[in-house]
């Protein structure tokens, strides 16, 4: 099988510059492979340091500290070794000065996100056989939730809860339908009614988005006490919630 190079596509991503359809493509190659994951996080914070402000703060102070140390330059020496010695203690310094912030910064919750997020996956418009019958509205939602009309999936999935309110898979549906049109608390608020709920098969994925949707609202300690949760749990999350608390702390 050949082997992708994901170069343009990491510079596409991190850039911003991929359409919806790309991006889910590549968000799922993300949560597949841990070395692609490091690799997004490397250039991600590379970018970050080169145009952050220190550096630049530390470029103008280098060049202070060469003009200072200018000297006369003996006869046999050559003035362009001279320079270029200062020159290579200077991007010594430089490439110092980038690990220093490399090391000491930590991911915001926005790029743990753009790591880690992705939209539940709904495979059909099949529904489990206790569900009242709603099938064109769900149908709707459905289809508008797959092509990444969120408002309009939202509109559907309420349709379909205002009949069926203890339907658990609609409610997460809706939940991140609301995540997506960046109504957060509609969205928690599913989320928390399908945990609540207990007896059914969606509480893992609830307990995920739920924990994603505190980091997106800054809530942070309420994001790491729920990954805590689930980083102690069986679920197919607990890995990735692991590594989440890890990069928080």
């Amino acid at each position: 099988m050949k082997t992708i190079d994901f170069s343009y596509f990491i510079e596409r991503y991190n850039a911003g510059e991929m359409d919806e359809a790309e991006k889910q493509w590549f968000r799922k190659e993300l949560r597949n492979n841990e070395k692609l994951r490091k690799e997004v996080e490397l250039r991600s914070r590379t970018d970050t340091v080169l145009k952050n402000q220190d550096l630049m703060n530390l470029r103008n102070k280098l060049n202070a500290i060469e003009k200072q140390r200018q000297e006369p330059v003996p006869v046999r020496k050559s003035r362009r070794t001279v320079n270029i010695r200062y020159a290579a203690a200077i991007a010594g310094l430089i490439i110092i000065g980038s690990i220093v912030l490399f090391s000491s910064r930590k991911a915001s919750n926005d790029e743990i996100l753009s790591q880690y997020y992705m939209p539940y996956d709904v495979a059909s418009t099949s529904r489990s056989g206790d569900a009242v019958i709603t099938p064109d509205y769900y149908k709707l939602a459905v289809e508008y939730y797959n092509i990444h009309d969120y408002r309009n999936a939202a509109k559907y999935f309420n349709m379909v809860l205002e009949i069926d309110p203890e339907n658990m898979q609609t409610e997460l549906l809706n939940g991140i339908s609301n995540f997506e049109n960046q109504n957060y608390p509609e969205a928690s608020g599913s989320f928390a009614k399908v945990i609540a709920d207990k007896n059914n098969f969606y509480v893992d994925h609830a307990q995920w988005y739920l924990a994603l949707c505190y980091l997106k609202t800054d809530e942070t300690e309420k994001a790491v006490e729920q990954l805590a949760i689930i980083g102690k749990s069986k679920t197919i999350y607990r890995k990735e919630a692991r590594k989440i608390l890890r990069s928080l702390k």
